[in-house]
């Protein structure tokens, strides 16, 4: 029985788990602020109801804008550089990313239909609280991979100056 000299890999359950259930409040904020839900962004009663068109794509975009902030304040602690396996941290981050994008809708959804009025959607499916846009939903870990790649590039171009306004030679890590 020989036993291998390399570690096994873990894989860093808590970048794959706090981004997913992340989504619960996420979702739930997504009907608090977006119109058609509780609408507390513009409280104007004539978005509070989805039966005005205009009120779709606002909608839409309040959990765009939510999924994109939590995607960027995934990649501040993903790329903080002291990861063991920096790529396996990365492709489980996004990964919880589009598991928390998944539960922010599919929370979002069930919030309008515990807590909102009851709605008549016979003529769109999206009178009622929902999501047109599908591909809204990659906008989480899609913020994520991008912002961890600037920060990389960032930090490694400050580092590179950093030693070169010292005076020290030699290329970074």
């Amino acid at each position: 029985m020989t036993t291998s000299a390399r570690p096994a890999r873990r894989l860093p359950w808590s970048l794959l788990l706090v981004p997913a259930v992340s989504g619960i409040p996420a979702g739930i904020l997504w009907w608090l602020l977006a119109p058609g839900g509780l609408n507390l962004v513009t409280r104007d009663p004539a978005l509070a109801s989805g039966t005005v068109p205009l009120v779709w794509l606002p909608r839409d975009l309040t959990l765009a804008g939510i999924l994109v902030l939590a995607g960027c304040l995934l990649a501040v602690f993903l790329a903080d550089g002291k990861r063991r396996d920096p790529q396996v941290a990365l492709l489980t981050g996004i990964a919880g990313a589009l598991a928390g994008s998944v539960l922010a809708w599919g929370t979002g959804i069930l919030a309008a239909r515990l807590f909102g009025p009851a709605v008549d959607a016979s003529a769109n499916a999206s009178i009622a609280f929902s999501l047109r846009a599908w591909p809204v939903l990659l906008l989480g870990p899609a913020a994520t991979a991008v912002s961890v790649f600037v920060l990389e590039l960032v930090g490694r171009a400050g580092s590179r100056r950093w030693r070169r306004l010292n005076g020290q030679a030699g290329t970074a890590p």
